[in-house]
């Protein structure tokens, strides 16, 4: 058994397909075929039930998979970690993040980290926090930012609390306020024309919870929508949105104003496998994430005190 034998096992048992599955490795199929079929005699068990329709996986391919996706992540750790032994000029880090995270910090943080190690690759998985602990326990990333926790995280993740943000409402800067004071309750925000995100969005299930609470049902104009468009929208004067503070930071076109009855936060966390030591890039870029965080954190903070005592010089400073 060898990986090149595992990772042609992998593949298929991801597509379902021999055709395909030779396809995205960039081998004949006959080739492919050859290395499963020297796999199963090797373990003495088939691994895929055959048919024109595709391949599923036996019983012992089912037992098999996890096993090879571990060794497959294992042998990719070695790699990278010899790679550095010539130091941080060489190698791939693997991040995965929620997408509120990647149009702020996560675009900071790779920027941040590219100028000091231009040799590194990143690698960026957008999903949610759910996804993303299953691609990190599978051995697919070195290291996630996500913004909920699971009951079986503590066994198989380290996770470390990076930062509790605030959410805010926020509208066009060039339509007419939305309230005259500095907080505006959940009641009252409810009554506005709101852009919410997907479904699939961690944030999304934060927002529905805390209307539902409080038993109150908000008017939606806009449904089902990623942050970049959410942002846009309320820009142009569609509607408002909840969103993080952090993306407030250099929005000119936006304005925001805090929550209450109930204020809403969120907590963020990084996570990485419990079982395989971080490498040297791995730290450094967990380093630069947390420094990052913090600078961010504090831009926001200033960016919502300034709005609080004179919204207009808050937009006038974010240019």
């Amino acid at each position: 058994m060898n990986l090149e034998q595992l990772k042609a096992f992998v593949e298929v048992a991801q597509v379902g397909n021999f055709t395909r599955a030779a396809e995205r490795l960039h081998l004949a199929q006959p080739s492919l075929s050859r290395q499963i079929t020297t796999l199963e005699q090797d373990l003495g068990a088939e691994l895929f039930h055959r048919a024109r329709s595709g391949s599923t996986l036996t019983v012992a391919g089912e037992s098999l998979l996890p096993l090879a996706r571990r060794m497959l992540a294992d042998a990719d750790s070695v790699r990278r970690e010899l790679d550095e032994l010539a130091g941080l000029r060489r190698g791939r880090v693997r991040l995965g993040a929620t997408p509120t995270l990647c149009v702020s910090l996560v675009a900071e943080v790779f920027a941040a980290f590219h100028a000091a190690h231009p040799g590194i690759e990143l690698h960026l998985s957008e999903n949610g926090s759910r996804r993303l602990l299953e691609e990190l326990g599978a051995g697919e990333l070195d290291l996630a930012l996500v913004t909920t926790s699971r009951g079986d995280a503590a066994d198989r993740f380290i996770v470390a609390p990076l930062l509790v943000e605030e959410l805010v409402l926020i509208s066009a800067a060039g339509a007419p306020p939305v309230t005259d004071r500095d907080t505006l309750p959940l009641a009252a925000v409810a009554g506005l024309p709101q852009i919410v995100f997907s479904a699939t969005y961690d944030l999304r299930a934060t927002t529905d919870a805390a209307f539902d609470n409080a038993g109150i049902t908000p008017n939606v104009v806009v449904e089902g929508a990623e942050m970049d468009a959410v942002l846009r929208f309320v820009e142009r004067g569609l509607g408002v949105a909840i969103v993080p503070a952090m993306v407030l930071v250099e929005r000119p076109g936006l304005r925001s104003v805090r929550l209450r009855e109930p204020t809403l936060t969120r907590t963020i966390s990084i996570a990485r496998p419990a079982d395989i030591a971080p490498t040297s890039a791995v730290r450094v870029l967990q380093r630069t994430i947390a420094r990052t965080a913090a600078d961010l954190a504090a831009a926001a903070s200033a960016t919502m005190r300034l709005a609080d005592v004179d919204p207009g010089a808050a937009r006038s400073s974010s240019r």
